[in-house]
């Protein structure tokens, strides 16, 4: 098969290579999928770069987590009907040498879920990590029927399926967004009102759009940079799910959150317990075949383009995720 791997951590252009290898087997309870389309996270970059450690697991890693093709074989345990199925994938790497950027990869069966025919595979592959960790941060800490929740980053990978999970339950959402561009497809994804933290005050128009309440919850990608903010506007006894920071050592104004109650949620997707995989799971596909969920691609590019799609990832080029074409 054809296959996209990294033997030590760098630059895309130093250490991605593409070649032939062969076709993994399923094992008990996995499934083979052939894939039509793989997704970059940070996390891959992030791996691959050698920004999360230098070692390497596994003497050859073939990159990214998330995509989305058709199971062509399945391992003992696993009912031969699930042969054929369109499917979308999530932590397909994770702790294992087989990624998504290559024709095949080999994943245990519950991390293949149906993709539903009315979603293209290139929209399957930007689900994974970015959906589930939206769905985790808007509904780790209970129904949102009714609440108002802050996504910080609203047209970001995670934070544009935050914003429309969060509508989908029932919440009066509020996105913060870095231009006027992104406010369209920020209200466009169903947040009700949108701010350019650029160009307006974050606080005062927070407590202009809620009659000076505030919200209950906050979706963060940005918990260092926004904590002055979010201190000052968080309602007592609300929530904040954070699943990026910037700085990663941040001073947290103790005293302010206490004396609201606040409860911090730090939020890693390969960490989440199983009940919130399954709920994830769950409700996204609920979602996608009802329609409700919109997906931002930036590009699409080939996997003899591995390199130029990695460089593209890291530099934030364009809204939305990066798709690697495997066919």
């Amino acid at each position: 098969m054809k296959a996209a791997w990294y033997e030590s951590t760098g630059e895309p252009k130093k250490v991605l290579q593409l070649g032939e290898m062969d076709i993994p087997e399923p094992k008990a309870d996995e499934v083979l999928v052939r894939l039509h389309t793989s997704g970059i996270n940070p996390y891959d970059t992030k791996r691959r770069g050698g920004l999360l450690g230098t070692t390497m697991q596994f003497e050859r890693v073939i990159p990214h987590n998330d995509g989305a093709g058709i199971i062509e074989a399945v391992g003992i345990g696993v009912d031969d009907t699930r042969v054929g199925e369109r499917v979308w994938l999530y932590e397909a790497q994770l702790g294992r040498p087989f990624g998504t950027a290559a024709e095949y990869t080999v994943l245990p069966s519950e991390k293949a879920v149906t993709l539903p025919e009315n979603t293209s595979f290139a929209e399957g592959a930007c689900l994974g990590i970015p959906a589930m960790t939206a769905h985790y941060c808007v509904f780790a800490d209970g129904a949102v029927t009714d609440k108002t929740i802050l996504i910080a980053g609203g047209t970001g990978a995670v934070g544009n399926y935050a914003v429309q999970l969060a509508k989908w339950g029932g919440a009066k959402v509020i996105a913060t967004v870095g231009s006027d561009d992104k406010k369209v497809i920020a209200t466009n994804s169903g947040a009700d009102q949108v701010i350019n933290y650029k160009s307006e005050n974050i606080s005062d128009r927070i407590f202009e759009i809620t009659d000076g309440e505030g919200v209950d919850r906050i979706v963060e990608v940005a918990f260092a940079t926004n904590l002055e903010v979010n201190q000052k506007i968080i309602k007592p006894n609300g929530a904040i799910a954070a699943y990026s920071s910037g700085d990663n050592n941040p001073q947290v104004p103790f005293r302010q959150f206490m004396l609201k109650n606040t409860l911090m949620r730090f939020v890693m997707t390969y960490a989440m317990p199983q009940p919130a995989h399954q709920a994830a799971v769950k409700d996204i596909t609920t979602c996608l075949s009802e329609g409700v969920l919109q997906h931002q691609i930036a590009q699409e590019l080939p996997l003899s383009d591995i390199v130029k799609a990695h460089e593209a990832a890291e530099k934030g080029e364009g809204i939305g995720n990066i798709i690697v074409e495997i066919i």
